[in-house]
């Protein structure tokens, strides 16, 4: 792709690194923590360049970072260069809408850190998400889904695209059998989510890259969960993998945006349709924002990770907590798959708090996410802060009663997203808090 920031035409700066070191594959158990703490530093070690300097455009005026350019509409030189633009001869700026200097400069440093030959950034993770769906099938054809995902994907599936006549049909994804009964002859893609929101349900990449192609179908990841610290799907075989830019990968909590990855060919399709033509389009001053985190992503995920498996580990011995949900524990019935496909383990968890104190387990959550202290009681996650919610009254408040228990989502079921913060700290604020809810 041709780069355009200063007016002349420059190709993509390639960074190149030494081989990337090799996942999990199956050798760390949730009690192996210096070996996990090794894997971590030399994952965050190896990304951390590309992330400060992957991608990277020339700049005008000898910047270091790109500038904000605000311009909704660009200057042309004279009536031929113009015409020449809206034909696609030049690579001339010509509308915001249509492409943005900053937007730009964004999508190639998430291309190299994705390890995408393109990147179109939208306005939002459900953009991305609906803008991708949307802008690569048609009425008739029909897609197979899991039952556990965000709920919001969910709804997008099991509501929004049969308006358009898009089917969904959606099994367990640690099934294969299920992806063969639900395969038609109008099938066009599988869709994953992997590590799930908000069980952790890990699906089998290869497996599911495997099925996709041996159907001639497109295999659609979304990374958000898991991110390119933990997980490169497109490396396994995917189609496209999507992300939710608001999380992890800006990580501060200021900025809303979403990724699409993967082809030239699909993702022009996608930026076509879901950008030019639906308008979900990425503000500049989010770009800046979304690429400024991206400088620190490596070593914001390394901490994350790492104080997550630790608190992983605390509250899996405790007796008000019948099941924690995260890959590092070896309790988790998927921990030998995700260290197999998984460089980390990932800094998203979720456990499920026993009745106590007097209440169900839905009284319970509340109790326990109303005692706590330091962590934050807020929606999103791969923020700086930790955050946690009680999805089955919130996040997942959308999903129907029965799809939410098919999917594993219990009612007692607390998501924690975690931060920056101390694990010291942390630990004494989730068991303070899991005191507090003992008492009735």
């Amino acid at each position: 792709m041709l780069h355009r920031f200063s007016g002349e035409v420059k190709r993509q700066q390639i960074i190149t690194c030494r081989p990337a070191p090799k996942g999990l594959h199956g050798k760390v158990s949730e009690v192996d923590s210096s070996a996990y703490e090794g894997i971590l530093r030399a994952r965050a070690e190896y990304l951390t360049t590309t992330c400060i300097h992957g991608g990277e455009q020339p700049l005008p005026y000898g910047a270091t970072d790109a500038p904000v350019v605000l311009s909704t509409a660009f200057r042309f030189d004279d009536a031929e260069s113009a015409a020449l633009a809206f034909q696609g001869g030049n690579e001339a700026w010509i509308y915001g809408r249509w492409g943005n200097p900053t937007v730009s400069h964004l999508e190639s440093r998430l291309a190299a850190v994705e390890g995408a030959e393109s990147v179109a950034v939208t306005s939002s993770g459900m953009a991305a998400i609906a803008g991708t769906l949307l802008g690569l099938f048609s009425a008739g054809d029909h897609l197979i889904a899991p039952v556990a995902m965000y709920a919001e994907s969910a709804r997008l599936l099991r509501e929004r695209l049969p308006r358009h006549g898009i089917g969904t049909t959606f099994v367990h994804a640690a099934n294969p059998d299920d992806w063969k009964a639900a395969l038609t002859a109008h099938t066009r893609a599988v869709y994953i989510e992997t590590p799930a929101n908000p069980t952790l349900a890990i699906t089998n990449i290869r497996d599911a890259v495997t099925f996709a192609r041996s159907h001639g179908l497109l295999l659609i990841a979304d990374n958000t969960f898991a991110t390119p610290f933990c997980q490169t799907p497109l490396a396994l075989g995917a189609d496209l993998v999507l992300h939710s830019a608001t999380k992890a990968l800006s990580g501060h909590g200021d900025v809303v945006g979403g990724v699409v990855a993967g082809s030239r060919l699909l993702v022009d399709r996608v930026r076509e349709y879901t950008v030019k033509g639906l308008g979900a389009v990425l503000p500049p001053l989010s770009a800046f924002l979304i690429e400024r985190g991206l400088r620190t992503f490596a070593l914001r995920q390394e901490q994350a990770n790492r104080t997550a498996a630790y608190l992983a580990k605390i509250l899996h011995a405790h007796s008000a907590i019948e099941v924690v949900h995260h890959p590092s524990l070896a309790s988790h019935p998927q921990h030998e798959l995700a260290s197999a496909q998984m460089f980390a383990f990932g800094s998203m968890m979720a456990f499920e708090v026993t009745p106590m104190g007097g209440c169900d387990a839905l009284g319970t959550g509340r109790k326990v996410i109303n005692a706590l202290r330091t962590a934050t009681h807020a929606v999103s996650l791969g923020d700086a802060r930790t955050l946690v919610v009680h999805s089955a009254s919130t996040t997942h408040s959308t999903m129907p009663a029965e799809t939410r228990r098919a999917a594993g989502i219990a009612d007692g079921l607390l998501r924690l997203s975690v931060g920056l913060e101390g694990a010291a700290a942390l630990e004494q604020d989730l068991l303070g808090a899991l005191d507090a809810a003992l008492a009735p």
